[in-house]
């Protein structure tokens, strides 16, 4: 399940690594994406990714200042969600995700599972990888 296409998803790194609303051309100035895009098509992209509930705005003069609705790792922690609930066995599937995972990646899970009693909210980062 990809929620974002190439492009949109190179828009959201922008704005993920930003700290404050952005305006087209910054994000224009600040993609990296292979090959030079107009001005037109980031304004296409970012009010695409708006009407998906993806960015917020604020008008700014004449333009638009864009920022995301939830931090990259909310995003990412929502998906999985919605993965896990789109069907199948639970238990297979999740099985077969940690099939996958690198070790490093079972031991962070361990220890976020170990350290938040059922029902308790996990803090952002502590999922980040092992050490």
């Amino acid at each position: 399940m990809r929620e974002f296409g190439q492009l949109e998803g190179a828009v959201m790194d922008v704005l993920w690594a930003t700290d404050k609303p952005v305006l087209v051309r910054e994000v224009r100035d600040r993609l990296s994406y292979g090959r030079p895009l107009a001005y037109t098509t980031v304004m296409t992209v970012l009010t695409i990714l708006h009407g998906k509930g993806a960015l917020l705005r604020e008008k700014h003069g004449r333009a638009w200042r864009y920022w995301p609705a939830e931090q990259r790792e909310d995003h990412d922690a929502r998906l999985m969600a919605e993965i896990l609930r789109s069907g199948g066995d639970r238990r297979v599937t999740l099985r077969r995700f940690v099939d996958r995972m690198a070790e490093e990646d079972r031991t962070a899970i361990r220890n976020a599972v170990d350290c938040h009693p059922a029902g308790s909210p996990v803090a952002v980062g502590s999922l980040s990888r092992a050490g």
